[in-house]
C-alpha cells in the first residue's frame, strides 16, 4: 500500500469558517501576533492570551469539516494516509481522518507550564487559576512563535517515506512546515491545492489554483481512479 503524505495549512479550514491568521497586516483576529502567540505574550498579559484562545475554541465547537476534509478520508481506502497540519482545529479528526500529525499544537488541549508532557483534553474555557496535578497554571497546547515544534522530527520522517505528497491551503512560507517538501523523495509526485500557490509549475508537481473543497474532490477522485 502506498504512502500518501497530506499537508495542510489555514486554507483548508477557513473555508469551514476558521479565522485565518493573515501575514498582510500582521494582525491575528484584531490582536498583534506577537501578543497573542508568543511566549512574552504569554508572559506580559496571560488573561489576554487565554481569552484569545478561548474565542477560538468556542468558534471551533460551533464549525463542521468540509468537503476538503472528508474527500481526503476516501483515500485511506486504497492507501495509507498521513496528516500533517499546520492548523490547530479537530476538523480533520472529526471528518475522519486516521492518523493527524499537529505540528503547531491542539485548540482542544492545553498543557501544563510545569510539565509540557502534561496535556489535557479541554472543550471549555481556560482561566488563570485552572491548575494542574502540579498546581502548575495550564497553558493552550499551542506552539507559539519562537517555541521549539515537537513533532516536526515526526513529521520529516513520514514526509520522507512519502510516495506521493499533497498540498493543501497552505502558503508554503512560514518555516519550519515549508522545509518539510524537501524531504520528500525526488521523484514523489506532488500536488498543490491554493486559489493563489505560490510555487512554480515544475515535473512531477501539478498545481490545481482552486479552493480546497473543489480542488481536493478532484485529486481525490483521480487517485483513486489510478
Amino acid at each position: 500500500m502506498k504512502n500518501i503524505v497530506v499537508l495542510t495549512g489555514a486554507g483548508i479550514s477557513a473555508e469551514s469558517g476558521i479565522n485565518t491568521f493573515r501575514d498582510a497586516d500582521g494582525l491575528w483576529e484584531g490582536h498583534d501576533i506577537m501578543e497573542v502567540a508568543s511566549p512574552l505574550g504569554w508572559e506580559n498579559n496571560p488573561a489576554l492570551v487565554l481569552d484569545f484562545y478561548n474565542k477560538r475554541r468556542s468558534q471551533l465547537l460551533t464549525v463542521k469539516p468540509n468537503k476538503g476534509h472528508l474527500s481526503l478520508v476516501e483515500l485511506e481506502k486504497k492507501y495509507k494516509v498521513t496528516i500533517i497540519t499546520q492548523n490547530v482545529d479537530d476538523l480533520h479528526e472529526r471528518a475522519g481522518s486516521s492518523t493527524i500529525i499537529h505540528l503547531h499544537g491542539e485548540l482542544l488541549k492545553v498543557r501544563s507550564q510545569f510539565d509540557e508532557q502534561l496535556i489535557l483534553d479541554w472543550k471549555k474555557e481556560l482561566c488563570l487559576g485552572d491548575l494542574c496535578e502540579h498546581n502548575s497554571q495550564l497553558r493552550p497546547h499551542i506552539v507559539w512563535f519562537g517555541e521549539m515544534v515537537p513533532m516536526l522530527d515526526a513529521a520529516i520522517e513520514i514526509t520522507q517515506k512519502a510516495d506521493i505528497l499533497i498540498i493543501i491551503g497552505t502558503s508554503m512560507q512560514v518555516y519550519p512546515a515549508a522545509g518539510l517538501l524537501q524531504y520528500a523523495p525526488n521523484q514523489t509526485p506532488v500536488y498543490f491545492i491554493d486559489p493563489n500557490p505560490a510555487i512554480s509549475e515544475k515535473e512531477n508537481l501539478t498545481i490545481l489554483s482552486e479552493k480546497a473543497t473543489t480542488g481536493v474532490p478532484k485529486v481525490v477522485h483521480e487517485l483513486l481512479n489510478v
